[in-house]
């Protein structure tokens, strides 16, 4: 084991002054109907004067900064001079909405269903009157004399009702000189519609029965002459199915922040200063009220326990499946469950302030971030749109121009109208991050944005605070050694019961240790404090005496080789020595210490698995900190370091070369947090660490440092799975359609299939189960 002591000073300087930070704002965006649509409301808004934002496709989101020359009017203003709607959504209430219709089927789920019924409407009209059609164009067997006529009858309601959004949209785009993946989906679909119709009037089609000769062209019927209804109607249901499938996708993927924000109880029972109850909804609770938690009910808010105890049912919250014991003076979190007895809770915390809107606020946070990757899909969408355009064109004047028929050319242009899809660009990132923080948020991990998911796949070193990290945090009886004539049960008895009655940590310690062995302690009598040296008094008619060895040298006792061993080797290891006498003799040696978490061990294993170095970090002694890093696993320790020395210690491993990432949760570890390529706060801490980290864990578990790094790596890999699948697509998809492979119907089948491709493939997110569950 190396251990490496350090000193000196920081060389850390304060920051000069900042400008007052620009105002930040968040808009509800209404309208967008893809990738391409988030680029241009984006891009109109940075083009405005101190102006910073992103627009996020998936959660239909603007995240928008701006200094004060700007308004929020006119923010608005610019997005809908843009062709879309904006405005300031409702404030993050944590609490139960009103029950939803069941769309969906998911839990949690407070976005109206109303947003899919016409889109459902829509399709439903389109699948039913567009299957008859594309029956009878690609099956001889169904081509009766002047059915091209039914088919005509058929498609009209599909091209013009079922297919009007995306000529709103077209339109709309058109009148800012815009266009859209709608613009193309419209164009096609018209071209298509157009196209037939100008055949069976003008042309030959609709003077062709059943006796026409059937010959198969490009995997269709060209016994039609040559008219595409089929192709409008299928290419509209297509599209119309994709879109719908992706929407409740998406509200899939966003299912567990809502379900978050729902945790909070609705309705809360508060005491008044008289002793009655009044029931109250939760929004009026005010912090310092009383309230009143049944067995059975939920938390309303953040508070302390004043009267009571009870188990406490977390795991909402944490993902812990154990229910933890409350007491009075334990601090109690909002939307948990009272699992136990009656309590009396002081709120402490409400509103915006409450851990539950904090957990909310940042999964929110990080869902409207983008990764690098994403903002190069975003340019890439931006000119997506005209690009294509101008290929359909292209391809439409090679096949002319190499002789090809009017017919070949024109499907040609349409599948490359068709098939082309940014949608599966702009989805490739936001619906990876609403499912992967949405599953970290229920396993009470929380991502603060994208660039940490980079981080932790560079991550080769981890440090880890000891005390609250691997450790307890609070003092803890871990070992009682007696002499051959002294009953256990009688040293904790009356040990216990002399402490009790002290304040100190330690006495604390032996005071829940003797309480939770032998149950209730007896009063004692005649009860001093010895400054520095324990404390003495009477217990059930025996003097007792429990502290230092020097207190019992006061009393002329010594202790007995084998407790004076017992002494030595708790202090080798870094362990607190008591000795407890009584009636003259010395009786025992209580060992007291920072208790090391049960889970600490195999934790510390979890993140060798993922190939990383751990390194602990303390400001204890050496000799405690090698007889913890020993029990743990971790071979490299920096003990003695002054709280302002760890981020020195931080800069040293970086400058070797590594990559580290930092575990802790103190007030001292929030510049260390700052410092490290990553920070996991640990939630049961300081809100400053909390603050200072990239990624919260709100169990004090060590495991779920681990399950956070693993989240973070599979939630990147999802997202780049996605972008690769994105790119691929058209890549290959393009090329396919200009070359007059793909009939445009089966274009808008696989164009809709992309973009249900990329938001199931994020889904599969939800299925991520931490190690200890």
């Amino acid at each position: 084991m190396t251990t490496t002591g350090t000193t000196g000073t920081s060389s850390r300087t304060g920051t000069p002054g900042a400008d007052p930070a620009p105002t930040a704002v968040e808009l509800a965006i209404g309208g967008m109907t893809c990738a391409s649509c988030a680029a241009r409301i984006e891009k109109k808004l940075n083009r405005m004067d101190g102006v910073e934002a992103t627009v996020n496709y998936a959660t239909e989101k603007a995240k928008v900064t701006f200094g004060g020359a700007v308004s929020v009017a006119e923010l608005i203003a610019t997005v809908e001079a843009t062709g879309y709607t904006a405005e300031e959504p409702a404030p993050v209430r944590t609490g139960p909405g009103p029950a939803g219709d069941g769309e969906g089927g998911e839990g949690g789920d407070a976005e109206p269903a109303g947003a899919l019924r016409p889109l459902r409407r829509r399709l439903l009209v389109a699948v039913v009157l567009a299957v008859p059609v594309i029956a009878m164009s690609m099956t001889p067997a169904l081509q009766f004399a002047y059915w091209q006529w039914l088919s005509l009858a058929l498609t009209v309601p599909v091209v013009t009702y079922a297919a009007w959004p995306f000529h709103r949209a077209a339109w709309t785009n058109a009148r800012h000189g815009a266009a859209t993946m709608d613009t193309l989906i419209s164009v096609g679909t018209s071209a298509a519609f157009l196209w037939s119709v100008w055949a069976l009037v003008f042309g030959t089609a609709g003077m062709i029965g059943m006796t026409h000769p059937f010959e198969l062209t490009i995997g269709r019927s060209d016994g039609a002459g040559n008219i595409y209804l089929e192709a409008a109607a299928g290419v509209t249901a297509f599209i119309l199915a994709g879109r719908y499938f992706e929407a409740r996708s998406k509200r899939k993927a966003g299912a567990a922040l809502r379900a978050l924000l729902e945790l909070g109880a609705k309705n809360v029972t508060v005491l008044r200063p008289d002793g009655s109850e009044h029931t109250v909804p939760t929004v009026e609770l005010k912090g310092g009220d009383r309230f009143l938690v049944r067995p059975g009910e939920k938390i309303a808010t953040d508070g302390t326990v004043v009267e009571g105890s009870s188990a406490v049912d977390v795991s909402m919250l944490t993902g812990e499946s154990v229910p933890v014991e409350v007491t009075p003076g334990d601090s109690v979190t909002g939307a948990t469950l009272n699992a136990g007895g009656r309590l009396v809770v002081e709120a402490s915390r409400v509103g915006a302030d409450t851990q539950l809107a904090r957990m909310a606020k940042l999964v929110e946070d990080a869902q409207n971030g983008k990764a690098a990757a994403q903002r190069l899909a975003d340019r890439i969408s931006a000119v997506f749109v005209p690009v294509v355009m101008a290929l359909a064109l292209a391809t439409l004047g090679v096949w002319l121009a190499t002789g090809s028929g009017l017919t070949a050319a024109f499907t040609a242009a349409v599948a490359v109208l068709i098939i082309a899809c940014p949608c599966a660009l702009g989805l490739a990132t936001p619906t990876a991050l609403m499912v992967g923080t949405g599953r970290g948020a229920q396993l009470g991990i929380l991502i603060k944005g994208p660039e940490v998911l980079e981080t932790t796949r560079r991550i080769d070193t981890i440090v880890l605070d000891k005390t609250g990290t691997i450790t307890t945090g609070r003092m803890t009886l871990l070992a009682v050694h007696t002499t051959d004539t002294t009953d256990r049960a009688e040293v904790l008895r009356l040990a216990g019961a002399l402490e009790h009655a002290s304040e100190h940590p330690i006495a604390r310690a032996v005071a829940d240790g003797a309480t939770a062995e032998v149950g209730a302690l007896p009063a004692p009598e005649d009860f001093a404090n010895v400054a520095g040296l324990g404390v003495q008094g009477i217990v059930d008619g025996h003097a007792v005496l429990v502290g230092r060895e020097k207190l019992l040298a006061q009393w002329a006792m010594e202790l007995t080789p084998v407790l004076r061993k017992a002494r030595e080797d708790a202090e080798a290891a870094g362990r607190t020595a008591i000795a407890v006498a009584w009636d003259g003799e010395a009786r025992a040696v209580l060992e007291v210490a920072d208790a090391i978490k049960e889970t600490s061990p195999e934790a510390v294993g979890r993140l060798r698995a993922l190939g990383l170095t751990p390194i602990l970090l303390t400001g204890d002694n050496k000799a405690v900190a090698e007889a913890v890093a020993a029990e743990v696993g971790i071979e490299k320790v920096y003990a003695e370091v002054m709280p302002q020395d760890k981020v020195d210690v931080i800069k040293s491993l970086q400058g070797e070369g590594r990559s580290v990432a930092m575990v802790g949760d103190g007030v001292n570890d929030a510049a260390a947090l700052a410092q490290a390529d990553l920070g996991l706060a640990m939630g049961t801490g300081t809100d400053a660490a909390i603050e200072a980290g990239d990624l919260t864990l709100v169990r004090g578990d060590l495991r779920a440092a681990a399950d956070a790094i693993r989240l973070s790596r599979k939630t990147l890999g999802t997202i780049k799975s996605n972008l690769f699948w994105a790119f691929a697509y058209n890549v290959a998809a393009l090329p396919l359609a200009a070359s007059g492979l793909l009939n445009p119907m089966i274009a808008g089948a696989a164009m809709a299939f992309s973009s249900v491709f990329v938001v199931g493939n994020s889904l599969r997110l939800r299925r991520f189960k931490a190690a200890d569950h």
